[in-house]
């Protein structure tokens, strides 16, 4: 096989074409470790390696490129690798090239991943180690970094949800806030019992004007098929369903 031209190209990279008209790229990396501006002829089996050589050098400067725009775990570099089309033996050696570089940094990516939650978003700590093992990482390496997080911290996260939705949620009854508040603590990944606890004491009381709404419209609901008691098992019932109290007298909302 022999080398009829090079031409220089971006990016580090050179346009090389055989004899045979094959067209390769190769980094100049390549070109330089292999000496393929000297030396123009070799056989298949040494331009396999020479290609062999520069995939894996291809695979490299992917995941860094990939590692630029910030920071990645090895699970999420061997996804991009193996979509990219690059064979398992690259994927590997590539990834045990970035770690002895300290490209890959478990400690640093843990603690950085935990630090950016607490400060930018209103995750809990559960929702937290959900997300870092889907990326990878062992439940018992996250607990470690997360103990730097003392419990006093999420109590006051989950206080200061639980005072901005008082604010902002005046038309729900309190058993029906207390329950939607449940959800949405569970699903940011706050502990039951830590749930519970401050959903228990917070203060908040049924809006008397609401009530009254939600009365009449009940009642303009069901008066057309109910009247006397059973009537007021249809409004108590949807109260209910609302998360009102239903030991009110209606009487004392309908005159």
């Amino acid at each position: 096989m022999k080398i009829e031209k090079i031409n220089k190209k971006k990016n580090n990279q050179y346009q090389v074409i055989l004899s045979d008209n094959t067209s390769l790229s190769f980094y100049d990396d390549t070109i330089i470790k292999f000496n393929l501006l000297s030396k123009k002829e070799f056989d298949k089996k040494k331009l396999e390696e020479i290609i062999a050589y520069n995939s894996n050098l291809d695979a490299y400067y992917s995941a860094l490129k990939f590692i630029k725009t910030k920071l990645r775990t090895k699970k999420e570099i061997e996804e991009k690798l193996k979509k990219l089309g690059y064979k398992k033996e690259v994927i590997e050696k590539t990834i045990k090239k970035l770690e002895n570089q300290k490209y890959l940094n478990d400690e640093i990516y843990i603690k950085s991943y935990i630090a950016d939650q607490v400060n930018l978003s209103l995750k809990g700590p559960n929702k937290i180690i959900y997300e870092l093992e889907k990326l990878g990482f062992k439940k018992e390496k996250i607990d470690e970094y997360l103990e730097e997080y003392s419990e006093e911290l999420w109590e006051e996260r989950v206080k200061k949800i639980i005072q901005k939705r008082i604010k902002t949620n005046h038309n729900y009854s309190k058993v029906f806030l207390q329950n939607k508040l449940r959800g949405e603590l569970n699903n940011l990944g706050y502990d039951n019992k830590l749930i519970n606890s401050n959903i228990a004491n917070m203060d908040y009381q049924d809006n008397k004007d609401i009530l009254i709404k939600e009365i009449m419209k009940a009642k303009k609901k069901y008066s057309k098929k109910y009247q006397g008691r059973e009537l007021e098992f249809k409004i108590k019932n949807y109260l209910y369903s609302k998360g009102f109290n239903i030991d009110v007298n209606i009487d004392d909302y309908m005159a």
